[in-house]
Protein backbone atom coordinates (compact mmCIF):
# COMPACT_ATOMS: atom_id res chain seq x y z
CA UNK A 1 0.00 0.00 0.00
CA UNK A 2 1.34 3.41 -0.99
CA UNK A 3 1.73 5.67 2.05
CA UNK A 4 3.90 8.42 0.54
CA UNK A 5 4.59 10.10 -2.79
CA UNK A 6 8.06 11.48 -3.48
CA UNK A 7 8.61 14.03 -6.23
CA UNK A 8 11.56 15.31 -8.14
CA UNK A 9 11.36 19.12 -8.31
CA UNK A 10 12.62 20.52 -11.62
CA UNK A 11 10.61 19.45 -14.68
CA UNK A 12 8.30 17.44 -12.42
CA UNK A 13 6.61 20.10 -10.31
CA UNK A 14 7.96 23.13 -12.21
CA UNK A 15 8.80 23.55 -15.89
CA UNK A 16 12.42 24.31 -15.08
CA UNK A 17 13.89 24.31 -18.59
CA UNK A 18 11.19 26.61 -19.97
CA UNK A 19 11.85 29.09 -17.17
CA UNK A 20 15.62 28.74 -17.62
CA UNK A 21 15.42 29.44 -21.36
CA UNK A 22 13.07 32.42 -21.00
CA UNK A 23 15.27 33.91 -18.26
CA UNK A 24 18.44 33.42 -20.30
CA UNK A 25 16.85 34.99 -23.37
CA UNK A 26 15.98 38.05 -21.28
CA UNK A 27 19.54 38.17 -19.91
CA UNK A 28 21.08 37.93 -23.39
CA UNK A 29 18.78 40.69 -24.69
CA UNK A 30 19.80 42.87 -21.74
CA UNK A 31 23.51 42.29 -22.41
CA UNK A 32 23.09 43.17 -26.09
CA UNK A 33 21.15 46.31 -25.16
CA UNK A 34 23.99 47.24 -22.81
CA UNK A 35 26.55 47.00 -25.59
CA UNK A 36 27.62 43.37 -26.00
CA UNK A 37 28.29 42.73 -29.68
CA UNK A 38 26.80 39.31 -30.36
CA UNK A 39 23.75 37.86 -32.07
CA UNK A 40 21.02 36.52 -29.81
CA UNK A 41 20.90 32.98 -31.24
CA UNK A 42 24.68 32.65 -31.15
CA UNK A 43 24.78 33.92 -27.56
CA UNK A 44 22.11 31.46 -26.40
CA UNK A 45 23.95 28.56 -28.00
CA UNK A 46 27.25 29.54 -26.36
CA UNK A 47 25.64 30.24 -22.99
CA UNK A 48 23.96 26.83 -22.82
CA UNK A 49 27.15 25.14 -23.94
CA UNK A 50 28.78 26.57 -20.82
CA UNK A 51 25.76 25.58 -18.73
CA UNK A 52 26.03 21.97 -19.84
CA UNK A 53 29.73 21.99 -18.96
CA UNK A 54 29.46 23.53 -15.48
CA UNK A 55 25.88 22.65 -14.48
CA UNK A 56 22.51 24.37 -14.80
CA UNK A 57 22.67 25.67 -11.22
CA UNK A 58 25.94 27.59 -11.68
CA UNK A 59 25.54 31.00 -10.04
CA UNK A 60 28.37 32.68 -11.96
CA UNK A 61 27.28 31.64 -15.43
CA UNK A 62 27.14 35.17 -16.85
CA UNK A 63 30.61 36.01 -15.51
CA UNK A 64 31.97 32.92 -17.25
CA UNK A 65 30.09 33.76 -20.43
CA UNK A 66 31.41 37.33 -20.52
CA UNK A 67 34.98 36.26 -19.80
CA UNK A 68 34.81 33.88 -22.72
CA UNK A 69 33.12 36.26 -25.16
CA UNK A 70 34.46 39.68 -24.17
CA UNK A 71 37.68 38.55 -22.42
CA UNK A 72 36.72 40.68 -19.44
CA UNK A 73 33.71 41.48 -17.29
CA UNK A 74 31.93 44.74 -17.91
CA UNK A 75 29.90 45.08 -14.72
CA UNK A 76 27.29 47.29 -16.36
CA UNK A 77 26.58 44.50 -18.85
CA UNK A 78 26.75 41.85 -16.11
CA UNK A 79 24.34 43.70 -13.85
CA UNK A 80 21.88 44.17 -16.73
CA UNK A 81 21.97 40.43 -17.39
CA UNK A 82 21.46 39.41 -13.76
CA UNK A 83 18.57 41.84 -13.20
CA UNK A 84 16.81 40.73 -16.40
CA UNK A 85 17.35 37.06 -15.57
CA UNK A 86 15.98 37.38 -12.03
CA UNK A 87 12.98 39.48 -13.02
CA UNK A 88 11.99 37.06 -15.77
CA UNK A 89 12.54 33.98 -13.61
CA UNK A 90 10.42 35.37 -10.78
CA UNK A 91 7.66 36.29 -13.20
CA UNK A 92 7.49 32.77 -14.65
CA UNK A 93 8.16 30.65 -11.56
CA UNK A 94 4.89 28.77 -11.35
CA UNK A 95 4.07 25.07 -10.91
CA UNK A 96 2.82 22.86 -13.71
CA UNK A 97 -0.95 23.09 -14.23
CA UNK A 98 -2.90 21.12 -11.59
CA UNK A 99 0.21 20.58 -9.38
CA UNK A 100 -1.13 22.41 -6.33
CA UNK A 101 -4.55 20.77 -6.75
CA UNK A 102 -2.98 17.30 -6.92
CA UNK A 103 -0.81 17.91 -3.85
CA UNK A 104 -3.83 19.11 -1.90
CA UNK A 105 -5.84 16.04 -2.89
CA UNK A 106 -2.98 13.68 -1.99
CA UNK A 107 -2.61 15.30 1.43
CA UNK A 108 -6.36 14.96 1.86
CA UNK A 109 -6.00 11.21 1.36
CA UNK A 110 -3.60 11.10 4.32
CA UNK A 111 -0.49 10.50 2.22
CA UNK A 112 2.94 11.78 3.18
CA UNK A 113 4.63 13.94 0.53
CA UNK A 114 8.30 14.49 -0.12
CA UNK A 115 10.84 16.03 -2.48
CA UNK A 116 14.05 14.30 -3.59
CA UNK A 117 16.06 16.72 -5.71
CA UNK A 118 19.63 17.25 -6.86
CA UNK A 119 19.14 21.01 -6.55
CA UNK A 120 21.02 22.97 -3.85
CA UNK A 121 19.05 23.32 -0.62
CA UNK A 122 18.45 27.08 -0.71
CA UNK A 123 17.46 27.12 -4.38
CA UNK A 124 15.07 24.21 -3.88
CA UNK A 125 13.36 25.91 -0.96
CA UNK A 126 13.21 29.27 -2.73
CA UNK A 127 11.46 27.63 -5.68
CA UNK A 128 9.03 25.77 -3.46
CA UNK A 129 8.11 28.80 -1.39
CA UNK A 130 7.88 31.09 -4.42
CA UNK A 131 5.30 28.68 -5.85
CA UNK A 132 3.59 28.38 -2.45
CA UNK A 133 4.12 24.63 -2.44
CA UNK A 134 6.62 24.28 0.41
CA UNK A 135 4.10 23.61 3.16
CA UNK A 136 2.71 20.54 1.39
CA UNK A 137 5.86 18.50 2.00
CA UNK A 138 6.78 16.42 5.02
CA UNK A 139 10.39 16.00 3.86
CA UNK A 140 12.64 17.76 1.37
CA UNK A 141 15.95 16.06 0.52
CA UNK A 142 18.45 18.17 -1.44
CA UNK A 143 22.03 17.68 -2.58
CA UNK A 144 23.51 19.01 0.68
CA UNK A 145 21.67 16.41 2.73
CA UNK A 146 23.62 13.45 1.32
CA UNK A 147 26.29 14.96 -0.98
CA UNK A 148 25.16 12.40 -3.55
CA UNK A 149 23.23 12.85 -6.77
CA UNK A 150 20.48 10.56 -7.97
CA UNK A 151 20.44 7.68 -8.95
CA UNK A 152 22.65 7.05 -5.89
CA UNK A 153 20.63 5.34 -3.18
CA UNK A 154 21.50 7.84 -0.42
CA UNK A 155 18.99 10.61 -1.39
CA UNK A 156 16.12 8.12 -1.59
CA UNK A 157 17.16 6.40 1.64
CA UNK A 158 17.34 9.75 3.41
CA UNK A 159 13.74 10.49 2.46
CA UNK A 160 12.60 7.02 3.54
CA UNK A 161 14.36 7.37 6.88
CA UNK A 162 12.76 10.74 7.61
CA UNK A 163 9.34 9.40 6.66
CA UNK A 164 9.82 6.16 8.58
CA UNK A 165 8.62 4.10 5.63
CA UNK A 166 9.77 1.12 3.57
CA UNK A 167 10.57 1.46 -0.16
CA UNK A 168 7.50 -0.53 -1.20
CA UNK A 169 5.31 2.00 0.62
CA UNK A 170 6.51 4.90 -1.56
CA UNK A 171 5.87 6.07 -5.11
CA UNK A 172 8.62 8.15 -6.77
CA UNK A 173 7.55 10.63 -9.47
CA UNK A 174 10.21 12.13 -11.74
CA UNK A 175 11.14 13.18 -15.26
CA UNK A 176 14.62 11.61 -15.49
CA UNK A 177 14.52 7.87 -16.31
CA UNK A 178 18.07 7.16 -15.18
CA UNK A 179 18.17 9.35 -12.08
CA UNK A 180 14.62 9.31 -10.75
CA UNK A 181 13.08 6.13 -12.06
CA UNK A 182 16.01 3.70 -12.04
CA UNK A 183 17.36 5.01 -8.75
CA UNK A 184 14.03 4.54 -6.96
CA UNK A 185 13.22 1.25 -8.69
CA UNK A 186 16.47 -0.36 -7.57
CA UNK A 187 15.50 0.32 -3.96
CA UNK A 188 12.11 -1.29 -4.43
CA UNK A 189 9.94 1.80 -4.75
CA UNK A 190 7.03 2.08 -7.13
CA UNK A 191 7.86 4.55 -9.91
CA UNK A 192 5.98 7.04 -12.06
CA UNK A 193 7.57 8.72 -15.07
CA UNK A 194 6.49 12.35 -15.57
CA UNK A 195 6.49 12.29 -19.36
CA UNK A 196 5.17 15.86 -19.52
CA UNK A 197 8.56 17.01 -18.18
CA UNK A 198 10.68 14.98 -20.59
CA UNK A 199 9.13 14.25 -23.96
CA UNK A 200 12.38 12.94 -25.47
CA UNK A 201 12.87 9.93 -23.20
CA UNK A 202 12.29 6.50 -24.71
CA UNK A 203 11.95 2.94 -23.39
CA UNK A 204 11.30 4.08 -19.84
CA UNK A 205 10.91 1.25 -17.32
CA UNK A 206 8.42 2.68 -14.85
CA UNK A 207 5.34 1.27 -13.16
CA UNK A 208 3.31 4.22 -14.43
CA UNK A 209 3.73 6.90 -17.10
CA UNK A 210 1.72 10.12 -16.96
CA UNK A 211 1.21 12.99 -19.43
CA UNK A 212 -0.36 15.25 -16.81
CA UNK A 213 0.34 15.39 -13.09
CA UNK A 214 -3.41 15.15 -12.48
CA UNK A 215 -3.25 11.49 -13.58
CA UNK A 216 -1.59 10.71 -10.25
CA UNK A 217 -5.01 10.85 -8.66
CA UNK A 218 -6.13 7.95 -10.84
CA UNK A 219 -3.05 5.93 -9.87
CA UNK A 220 -3.52 6.55 -6.15
CA UNK A 221 -7.10 5.80 -5.20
Amino acid sequence: MIKAVLFDLDNTLIDFMRIKRLSCEAAIDAMIDAGLDIKREEAMEKLFKIYFEVGLEDHEIFQKFLKKEAKEIDYRILANAIVAYRNTREGHLTPYPHADYVLLKLKGKGLKLGIVTDAPKLKAWLRLMAMRLGNFFDVVVTFEDTKKLKPHAFPFKAALKKLGLKPAECLMVGDMPHRDIEGARKLGMKTCFAKYGNRNAKDVRADFIIDDIKQLLEIIK
